[in-house]
């Protein structure tokens, strides 16, 4: 049974899908299990369990009675999709090709935890991923 997974609700579906499809792929080896553009609504399973789902945010935004409020916001991130990858040096640059910003390059980060190695990316869609190997 899937308990926990991350559900990212982006503005520009498409390109999410297309980022994250490509992403995926390279980084892990996984298709998406769906991807219904009509619905804006697409996941990944990893080892048989949800990896990640892709929604669309005026989709939710109408499921919720908040259409109303601004879609965009200044504010401090809320939330960030971690990564788990062999190589963070390799990993970013696939996701720098892919249309990442690069935030912090690939660096060790011991007083974060014993041989952990990290580099932050901006995804397309906005969302602030942490690539990371330990």
């Amino acid at each position: 049974m899937d308990a926990l997974y991350p559900r990212l609700l982006v503005s520009d579906f498409a390109a999410a899908v297309d980022f994250y499809e490509t992403a995926l792929r390279e980084l892990f080896g996984v298709e998406p299990v769906k991807v219904i553009h009509e619905a804006q609504y697409a996941n990944w399973d990893f080892d048989g369990q949800t990896g990640l789902v892709l929604f669309g945010r005026d989709q939710i935004a109408g499921t919720i009675g908040t259409t109303a409020l601004p879609a965009q916001a200044d504010a401090q991130d809320s939330s960030m999709l971690v990564l788990k990858v062999d190589s963070v040096d390799d990993a970013t640059g696939i996701l720098e090709k892919l249309g990442a910003t690069v935030l912090t390059a690939p660096q060790d980060r011991p007083q974060w935890g014993p041989n952990l190695r990290t580099a932050h990316l901006r995804a397309p869609n906005g969302t602030l991923l942490e690539l990371q190997t330990y």
